[in-house]
């Protein structure tokens, strides 16, 4: 147990003095190009906009440390907007509404990394960071606390993911038989184990819309070549009731799913990113999940609310002696905003799972929102309080 502190303890170490970066084998370098001088405002934050079809601009260049972008979306649909490197998001923005904008602060250092430009068919824009001389570095004392929890909590990441990798097997095996009701069946209880580390998950740029992209990233829609996991399939089974177009679809799934299984064992995970994780969870519900928009054809959307509170409230746990050492207040009140979404979700309870959300009243849905807010507001602090900003 204590050799495996270390290690984790040296991992985390590097990490805080290293930056968010993947392992040495997942780097790849960036085409290289001039970059354009960034629109800078008085405050020193960084303007970028996204169109229906690209960045703007397509290249810019930031000097390193702290930056914060503020992010207009031009585009006629909602969109996010991710900073790239090799096959890691560094950070992101979603859904960003058409006309308006929003704003993120990243610690970036040195190299080239990518921008995501609204519809995942778009080409993706170039990030420059230049050297400032700013260096990245951590409270030894506090990350010796973080190393216990950060490898109890890959080693719940992966337990779900080799229960995701068992049931994608299964699910697929029904999609090809063409045995949709057994298929249907299957759907949520096997995309659960996903939504549980959407924030370790969402890590992989390319693997993520892969398994979990819905049809608005794309131009054709249901249609497009493209859309590919869990929400193509489910157009098949709930709306084509059919799947025979997607027998391929499934076989692809399979093997990201499988795929993402061996990034996971291999990745070390960032502190900031797992704890941030338990509010980013919650901030998908509450920001678009709970419109019904993500299990669209199915209306399964219940459970993957149950199974982002899931893995938000193990964060929360494993980190919960350092929380209250911090800021006892805000525990408390994250505990009770917890027990208030729980309490609400047990109604909509069935022997088969949950309710079909298309069930829920305007008020019901209002009802729900609010403590889903209130929640997402408490984990929001949560990486501050433990000095992961």
């Amino acid at each position: 147990m204590k050799q495996r502190n270390i290690l984790a303890l040296s991992v985390i170490l590097a990490f805080s003095l290293a930056g968010c970066q993947p392992p040495e084998a997942e780097k790849t370098a960036s085409a290289s190009g001039t970059s354009a001088m960034p629109s800078v405002n008085a405050d020193g934050s960084v303007n970028v906009a996204v169109n229906d079809t690209a960045c703007e601009p397509m290249e810019l260049s930031v000097p390193s440390g702290k930056v914060v972008f503020n992010i207009k979306n031009n585009s006629g649909r909602k969109l996010e907007w991710e900073i790239l490197k090799g096959v890691m998001v560094v950070d992101e923005r979603e859904n960003i509404a058409p006309g308006l904008s929003d704003k993120m602060t990243v610690t970036l250092l040195p190299g080239e990394y990518d921008m995501t430009c609204g519809l995942l068919n778009n080409p993706r824009g170039k990030l420059t960071v230049t050297d400032s001389g700013f260096k990245q570095a951590g409270g030894e004392a506090d990350f010796e606390k973080l190393a216990q929890p950060l490898a109890d909590y890959k080693s719940y990441v992966q337990a779900e993911t080799k229960e995701l990798v068992a049931k994608t097997s299964a699910f697929v095996a029904a999609v090809k038989a063409g045995d949709i009701e057994k298929a249907k069946s299957m759907f949520a209880d096997t995309r659960s184990h996903y939504e549980r580390i959407e924030p370790i998950a969402e890590l992989f740029n390319e693997l993520d819309p892969a398994i979990d992209a819905r049809e608005d990233d794309f131009k054709q829609g249901p249609k497009d070549p493209e859309f590919t996991g869990f929400h193509r399939i489910e157009h098949a089974l709930w709306i084509e009731k059919s799947a025979n177009g997607v027998k391929e679809v499934a076989d692809k799934l399979e093997a990201d799913v499988k795929k993402l299984q061996a990034e996971i064992d291999a990745l070390t995970f960032p502190p900031n990113k797992v704890v941030g994780g338990a509010a980013v969870l919650i901030e998908e519900v509450a920001g678009s999940k709970i419109s019904g928009e993500e299990d669209r054809y199915s209306h399964t959307d219940l459970s993957d609310f149950q199974a982002n509170i899931e893995g938000a409230q193990k964060i929360v746990e494993l980190f919960r002696p350092m929380i209250a050492e911090k800021n006892q207040a805000i525990l408390d009140k994250t505990d009770a905003n917890f027990k208030q979404v729980n309490d609400i979700l047990a109604k909509y309870k069935t022997a088969q799972g949950f309710e079909t959300y298309d069930k829920l009243t305007e008020p019901d849905r209002r009802t729900l929102q609010a403590p889903i807010n209130a929640l997402a507001e408490d984990l929001a602090q949560l990486r501050g309080t433990l000095g992961l900003n």
